[in-house]
């Protein structure tokens, strides 16, 4: 198997799904993704090939856009990895990653049952983080018609993944509902690392947003 033209080709295939994609987790978030995985990945010494294909992979059909089935992100990763005739193992392990992945609240545990999940779910959280994170919040926010910010409105813990899915808030809120808490979640060293800078950006900006808020910058 030419492994480095499975990659290809699935890049490929993610750029076409997408590409144009506004709340964003477009193929340029992938992209970032996927670069990220295999920079922390490399450091960590892991199976490139699997880490590679998660993540390009880990955005296709995407729970928050098919609420009412949630099993559609599984069969669309299997049905691409299978035309490719892939080792069930891959397959598998592939498919394990990514329905790990996800942040499911701040009550929730989310731990990775392999090292290449550990990598490619730290490479996902960073783009979460620091400039590109902010500014994906914002325009997630704006797609999904949520209120910018609401001081009446306080942040949630929540405590399940079914609180989390169904719960209503502001773009600010999530900062402190989800964003603000990954640091102390990454699992690599390399994503530890680079986690604290981006925290730091972000704790400034929030500064900055509230004292202008209060008419004081």
């Amino acid at each position: 198997m030419d492994t480095q033209a499975t990659i290809e080709q699935t890049a490929k295939h993610v750029k076409v799904l997408l590409s144009g994609e506004a709340s964003g987790h477009d193929w340029w978030h992938v992209y970032r993704v996927w670069n990220t995985a295999v920079q922390i990945g490399k450091e960590e010494g892991v199976d490139l090939f699997v880490v590679q294909l998660a993540a390009l992979l880990h955005d296709v059909a995407d729970w928050k856009f098919q609420r009412s089935d949630e099993t559609k992100s599984a069969r669309a990763v299997e049905i691409w990895l299978r035309s490719l005739h892939l080792e069930d193992s891959v397959i598998t392990h592939v498919g394990q990653i990514i329905g790990d992945l996800s942040y499911k609240g701040a009550g929730v545990p989310t731990p990775m049952r392999s090292r290449e999940g550990m990598v490619v779910q730290d490479a996902d959280r960073l783009d979460a983080l620091g400039a590109i994170g902010i500014a994906r919040t914002f325009a997630y926010g704006g797609y999904s018609g949520q209120a910018m910010y609401d001081p009446e409105r306080g942040p949630i813990v929540h405590k399940s993944f079914q609180e989390y899915k169904a719960g209503s808030s502001t773009t600010i809120n999530h900062f402190f509902e989800k964003l603000l808490l990954l640091k102390e979640r990454m699992n690599t060293e390399a994503g530890k690392a680079l986690a604290e800078h981006r925290h730091s950006f972000m704790v400034a900006y929030l500064e900055r947003f509230f004292q202008e808020c209060e008419g004081k910058a």
